[in-house]
């Protein structure tokens, strides 16, 4: 729920208008950042899974995937930690809005990722969780529902967002390389990219990304410090 205001939200979305970036913004400031936005992609936080009338009821509060459409939104994120942990949304709701989202012709950013109670038992514990979550969530797609960059992974361990903790870049890349191979024999495919969320700044980015693997970052906090930001948006766009 940041920026508060309106004109604080179209300020940030002009200093962070760049290639190859998604801007995702509250829903209220879609509409405005949607006329401003020359260089960026526009994103949505979240989407309902069905499009009224035809789904049944008015669902009062959502946003439909259509809606999001109008106003010039190419991706979604889907799943982010918060919206799991806070508004308990489960693997079999997530995987709704996912092939909701790809019907629609909308762009997918798949949150999935541990928390500590997972982590803490060690690494091969984690993979086992983030690949259960992972295969639940993607459920019921096919190869031919993937044309390249309709479905892009975000690994977000829980326990490393907002809290200053950063994962270990090796681990994270071991994950991402996991991840990927979950991807390739299912899909057939390794088009799909991987980016990492968890407290990227512009002191850490460097460390993520120069492993490999890691195709960019799904970045919080820092988006809302422009001069912070773009140190973060020239590292990877220049790596």
């Amino acid at each position: 729920m940041n920026p508060i205001m309106r004109n604080e939200a179209i300020k940030l979305a002009r200093q962070s208008d760049f290639s190859n970036i998604v801007i995702a913004p509250p829903f209220l400031f879609l509409s405005d950042i949607s006329k401003v936005l020359k260089k960026a992609c526009l994103g949505a936080q979240d989407v309902f899974w069905e499009n009224p009338p035809t789904g049944g009821g008015a669902y009062t509060g959502e946003i439909s995937p259509s809606m999001l459409k109008s106003f010039r939104v190419e991706y979604v994120i889907i799943g982010h930690s918060e919206r799991r942990c806070s508004l308990n949304e489960s693997d079999e709701l997530i995987n709704k809005k996912v092939l909701a989202c790809l019907k629609n012709g909308l762009k997918v950013i798949l949150c999935i990722g541990e928390d500590w109670s997972k982590r803490k038992m060690g690494l091969i514990h984690a993979k086992k969780f983030v690949e259960n979550q992972l295969l639940k969530d993607i459920a019921g797609l096919k190869e031919n529902d993937l044309k390249v960059g309709k479905l892009i992974i975000a690994y977000e361990p829980v326990w490393a967002i907002g809290t200053g903790k950063s994962d270990n870049p090796k681990e994270i890349r071991e994950m991402t390389s996991f991840i990927k191979d979950i991807l390739y024999s299912k899909f057939k495919t390794r088009n799909i990219k991987v980016l990492y969320g968890g407290s990227v700044n512009s002191k850490n980015i460097k460390s993520f990304l120069s492993v490999g693997e890691i195709d960019g970052a799904l970045v919080g906090g820092v988006s809302l410090k422009p001069n912070e930001f773009k140190k973060v948006i020239k590292f990877s766009q220049t790596r």
